[in-house]
């Protein structure tokens, strides 16, 4: 094993152990929006009562899990991908297409996302934005913070895509 593959094989597993393990932690939203949405219907239909708050948790929840765990399922190679050309590919074929996909697709999305929503994100945390709706949640500004996690976890995901296939091409 070279030196490159020694340093590159332990930061892939630092980057990745990041993403599984907030994967798995946001995985137990799904749980926790289940047993809300139960009670909000419960609430609503049985004592025909509510509060918006907790309406407004279950997309709170939605949108953290799916933010948040977009990494995760690229580690796991969850996201949909053309795979007419793809699975008849050698490993090395497929590191080259996993390279040039993160190069020039994934990494130039994230950076863009990051640049877009920066602005959106400080604006939000300036104010200290909080639910239109009366009763809502407040912390918007968390949410919408999420959108740079979600950006900075794939960079980071897509930076261990990038080690392994140069590990696999050099080889």
């Amino acid at each position: 094993m070279s030196q490159f593959e020694s340093w590159a094989g332990a930061l892939i597993s630092g980057i990745e152990a990041i993403n599984e393990f907030t994967g798995r932690l946001v995985s137990w939203l799904t749980l926790l929006m289940v047993l809300t949405t139960f009670a909000v219907v419960i609430l609503r239909y049985v004592f025909d009562t509510g509060w918006i708050a907790m309406q407004e948790s279950i997309t709170y929840m939605h949108a953290v899990l799916f933010l948040v765990g977009t990494a995760y399922t690229l580690k796991h190679q969850g996201h949909v991908r053309v795979d007419i050309f793809f699975g008849k590919f050698s490993a090395r074929g497929k590191a080259w297409v996993d390279l040039l996909g993160t190069l020039f697709l994934l990494i130039p999305v994230c950076l863009f996302i990051l640049f877009v929503s920066w602005d959106y994100v400080i604006a939000s945390w300036s104010m200290l934005e909080s639910s239109q709706e009366a009763g809502g949640l407040g912390g918007v500004y968390l949410l919408k913070s999420m959108i740079l996690v979600m950006a900075s976890l794939l960079l980071l995901q897509g930076m261990a895509m990038i080690l392994r296939s140069l590990i696999v091409i050099r080889r």
